[in-house]
């Protein structure tokens, strides 16, 4: 993984920020997630996930080659379930040393090891992942950063679904 810029991380944070708290919609913050995550971490890869009742949905990606988008998944046999599950984030430096890692859909694509965090207040409802091709410890600063716009997507996605009196789930 290469060494990340932290002061241009941060300022690519702030401006992620102030796109979401201008969001309207589910559809933007997924959009904006998209387009800033990736740029942010540094990372090869970028999914957005939203929880369907007891699946979770790869709805958008940015990422070296394919992974998931438009596929789903029972939310217990993926790490993108489990960290909406247990509300935490997931860090997984290479994905043939964890267990709940199911290595058959990670095999054909460049991903080695990832980060996954929950998106939501109140129980999260989505997730975003982010995936680099080579096996090792993510960066904290990084990690840290991704977090932060995990959680400042779960305030504007609590904003926007309140306003509707809708369950994003």
């Amino acid at each position: 993984m290469a060494e990340p810029d932290s002061f241009e991380q941060r300022r690519l944070l702030t401006e992620a920020m102030a796109r979401l708290s201008r969001a309207g919609s589910i559809d933007e913050i997924v959009d904006i997630l998209r387009r800033c995550a990736r740029t942010i971490s540094g990372a090869d890869g970028i999914t957005v996930i939203r929880r369907q009742g007891d699946r979770v949905a790869y709805i958008a990606e940015d990422a070296l080659q394919p992974l998931w988008a438009g596929s789903d998944f029972p939310i217990e046999n993926c790490i993108s379930g489990l960290a909406i599950l247990e509300a935490r984030p997931i860090h997984i430096p290479d994905i043939y040393d964890d267990p709940r890692v199911p290595v058959d859909a990670y095999e054909p694509t460049f991903v080695r090891s990832m980060a996954m965090y929950p998106i939501g207040l109140m129980g999260p409802s989505m997730a975003m992942g982010a995936y680099w091709s080579a096996a090792g410890p993510i960066d904290p600063g990084t990690s840290a950063l991704l977090a932060s716009l995990a959680r400042y997507a779960g305030v504007t996605l609590g904003r926007v679904t309140e306003g509707r009196g809708a369950d994003p789930a």
